[in-house]
């Protein structure tokens, strides 16, 4: 399957809705079966939900589409991030995708801490819901010749 790059640009824009994400090399994603944002356990780049505006501009630079609701971050032709934040300029949302030969993305095992198994088509969904801890956590893998892999993060 190949992913037109007119319709990366649209998931990167309509995406977030469904699967506000976040993810990272495992170096920069620290899953744990109980995520606890208090302690900073999940993070992309070193930016939690909950994060300001400010903070994510000062640690990762200028985005590439800067506005009030969310910021647009491109670090590679295979990877992309957006930071959805509140009305208080606050992170409610993270999403995170990899694109191409997805070297550099994660697994569903690296997010969940187990092995999710793919769907007919090699393509792999999961989602799971912290409700005690206030958000929930996506992984969105579509294969074939223009691969994407979507994590997203969003408060409940």
């Amino acid at each position: 399957m190949n992913i037109p790059k007119i319709l990366r640009k649209v998931c990167l824009v309509v995406l977030p809705v469904i699967l506000i994400g976040l993810a990272g090399s495992s170096s920069n994603l620290n899953a744990q079966a109980a995520p606890d944002l208090g302690a900073n356990k999940y993070l992309y780049k070193g930016i939690s939900l909950g994060a300001s505006a400010d903070e994510v501009r000062k640690k990762l630079g200028d985005p590439r589409d800067k506005s009030d609701p969310q910021d647009l971050f491109v670090f590679s032709d295979e990877e992309s991030a957006q930071f959805l934040y509140d009305a208080n300029k606050k992170v409610t949302a993270i999403m995170v995708t990899f694109s191409g030969k997805l070297t550099g993305a994660p697994t569903a095992k690296d997010i969940f801490g187990e092995d999710v198994a793919p769907k007919p088509g090699g393509g792999i969904f999961k989602m799971v819901r912290y409700p005690k801890a206030g958000y929930w956590i996506s992984y969105n893998k579509i294969v074939g010749d223009d691969s994407m892999v979507s994590i997203a993060m969003q408060k409940m």
